[in-house]
């Protein structure tokens, strides 16, 4: 995307990821139609802007939607990603330990 701010939040989902050895496959929405059209497809209807088009970073595990930026960053504040992302939490992890918590 030509935004910085765009960019920005994509480089923050990706720098995560990536530290976290979590595997992803990125989309390119710019270039690819396809990938475009499927992203504006398979986001729910409640999670659309009222007007226009959602905007990029849109988080997916497969086909099942997981959320924007926003929601991404709200998890990674509560230590919450892997459950936001549908994926079990690796053992030692803050997330985990959390989880541990919660369930004695």
């Amino acid at each position: 995307s030509g935004s910085t701010a765009i960019k920005k939040k994509q480089q923050d989902v990706l720098g995560f990821l990536e530290a976290n050895k979590i595997g992803f496959e990125e989309k390119d929405i710019a270039a690819n139609e396809e990938n475009r059209k499927w992203m504006r497809e398979n986001v729910p209807e409640n999670s659309r802007p009222a007007t226009g088009y959602p905007l990029p970073p849109q988080i997916f595990n497969e086909s099942q939607y997981r959320g924007d930026y926003d929601a991404f960053f709200e998890a990674r504040e509560n230590n919450a990603v892997y459950a936001f992302l549908g994926l079990t939490a690796p053992p030692g992890s803050k997330e985990a330990e959390a989880q541990a918590k919660q369930q004695a």
